[in-house]
């Protein structure tokens, strides 16, 4: 179940959402939906992190604004999703709303697809808070980048230690992160596993050395990408380009007529 508050000045957009989060095929409880930041405040100030998944503020709002409601969430919940909803389109307004560390920014007219998106990241990102309970401050960082610096600097040490022996326990130490939350983060963020994208990068390699040093035994160009065992290597480069490294480097070096 995704908890959702809702505040914004204009009625027919906090029904409307109400209304648009009913039909989706997603689990979503309206807790609260007001006018005005203080209002929301008031609501939200009395609750646990538990309590809420989702706060989606308007940034134009009688006695307390946009800015000020998140100012006022975040310090007192800051690992809160946060998205921000507006009639203003402009990159300044945006900008400024992702300095809070928002979520998402939603322009009025909501479209459908943009919601669901959201509000599938926010179900997603609960689950895998669930799943690795001890790591709850890294995930939040997601609004400041945290969880895409993570993912990006796992993929720069894979890129550059792609000849070595990998070992996941080593690669979280390096990141900082535990192995299971890393494990789980660059799956939800790349819809890779971590061995896949490693797998990805060293076939890459080898097709390189394969084209541009030819010379190279089959069983070097295996441990210059990470495996020492050279029919493993043979076997895995078949499944994933549909022929041995030496039939690859035949049909590259074999003018097409």
């Amino acid at each position: 179940m995704i908890k959702v508050m809702i505040a914004d000045d204009e009625e027919v957009i906090r029904r409307g959402l109400e209304k648009i989060t009913s039909r989706m095929d997603l689990e979503v409880e309206v807790i609260g939906s007001y006018g005005n930041g203080q209002e929301a405040w008031g609501h939200l100030s009395k609750l646990a992190p538990e309590d809420i998944d989702l706060l989606i503020t308007d940034i134009k709002m009688p006695r307390m604004d946009g800015f000020k409601l998140i100012e006022e969430a975040r310090g007192h919940m800051k690992n809160l999703s946060i998205a921000v909803l507006s009639g203003f389109s402009e990159f300044d307004y945006a900008r400024r709303a992702m300095r809070h560390g928002v979520l998402d920014y939603l322009l009025k007219p909501i479209e459908k697809a943009q919601l669901y998106e959201l509000l599938k990241r926010v179900e997603e990102n609960k689950e895998l808070k669930i799943a690795v309970p001890e790591q709850e401050n890294p995930p939040a960082q997601a609004a400041e980048g945290g969880e895409h610096y993570v993912v990006e600097q796992t993929k720069s040490i894979l890129e550059k230690e792609y000849g070595q022996n990998f070992e996941l326990e080593r690669l979280a130490e390096t990141v900082g992160m535990n192995a299971s939350y890393i494990s789980r983060l660059f799956k939800f963020k790349t819809g890779q596993t971590i061995t896949d994208y490693l797998i990805g990068i060293r076939i890459a390699k080898a097709k390189e050395l394969l084209i541009g040093q030819p010379d190279l035994k089959n069983y070097e160009i295996a441990e210059r990408v990470g495996y020492s065992d050279p029919v493993y290597f043979n076997k895995l480069f078949k499944k994933m380009c549909g022929m041995t490294p030496k039939d690859y480097k035949s049909e590259c070096r074999t003018p097409k007529s």
